[in-house]
């Protein structure tokens, strides 16, 4: 089954959010059907702050790898391209299609002191503009356009949504990545506004899978949380081992 298939099954795809090939290997064994990149996880791993404060070479350098070790099909978060410019975004994709990636998420918001969105239009004439490029050179790859009007909450949050969505939907997106999205109101809304898979996020109030199925959801991320629990479980066993002088709580369990 494609990729873009996978957004059109009866049931969401649970995208397995990866940093390493450690991660990537541990996706795999637990039966999941695709991973992406977690461009918040590998900024951390490399002492990072998330927004394209590494560069585009140590980000492709990680993809490399993790293509290399998985069979799963592969989508890179592209954070916002790291470039404004469309010809060096299409640039960066085309380098990750030739590495076999199957899909990319892209942004509408930078980083620069605080998260900020990127003028909708504008951006949108980006999109366009990457995708021409792609299409010129036969690259076949998804698109999942992440509108971060929730994660910065918006006034008038689910029509400033819904705008974004219908420029980007113009501008050749495959999908939409709404982090930060909880509540079954707006998720219902969200979703039969378009005819494109819309892609929800882990969050502490995000409705269980069987619901997001009945919401009609077609794509569910992990995030950068999974990668920050991890963490949080190693200063634990770290204090306690400290703690107790002894090794044996690494080995319980």
């Amino acid at each position: 089954m494609t990729f873009k298939a996978l957004h059109n099954q009866h049931r969401p795809l649970i995208i397995g959010n990866v940093w390493d090939v450690p991660s990537s290997k541990i996706a795999q064994k637990s039966g999941l059907q695709a991973i992406g990149t977690s461009s918040a996880a590998i900024a951390a791993m490399l002492g990072y702050k998330d927004g394209e404060e590494m560069n585009f070479a140590e980000l492709k350098c990680i993809v490399r790898r993790i293509a290399q070790c998985t069979t799963l099909p592969l989508s890179v978060d592209l954070e916002s391209g790291y470039s404004r410019d469309p010809k060096e975004i299409a640039k960066h994709i085309m380098s990750l299609a030739e590495l076999g990636i199957v899909g990319i998420n892209i942004e509408d918001s930078v980083v620069a002191e605080n998260r900020v969105s990127l003028d909708p239009v504008v951006f949108a004439k980006t999109l366009n503009e990457v995708n021409k490029i792609l299409t010129s050179q036969n690259i076949d790859i998804f698109i999942n356009v992440r509108i971060d009007t929730f994660i910065l909450n918006h006034s008038n949050l689910i029509e400033e949504t819904k705008r974004r969505m219908k420029l980007y939907q113009d501008a050749g997106a495959d999908g939409f990545f709404i982090p930060s999205i909880e509540s079954i109101s707006h998720i219902k809304e969200i979703v039969e506004f378009t005819k494109l898979p819309v892609n929800v996020m882990c969050m502490p109030n995000l409705p269980d899978f069987d619901t997001l199925t009945r919401l009609g959801v077609k794509r569910i991320s992990m995030g950068n949380f999974l990668f920050d629990n991890m963490y949080v479980q190693f200063g634990v066993t770290t204090k306690e081992l400290l703690s107790k002088k002894s090794f044996k709580s690494v080995f319980l369990g």
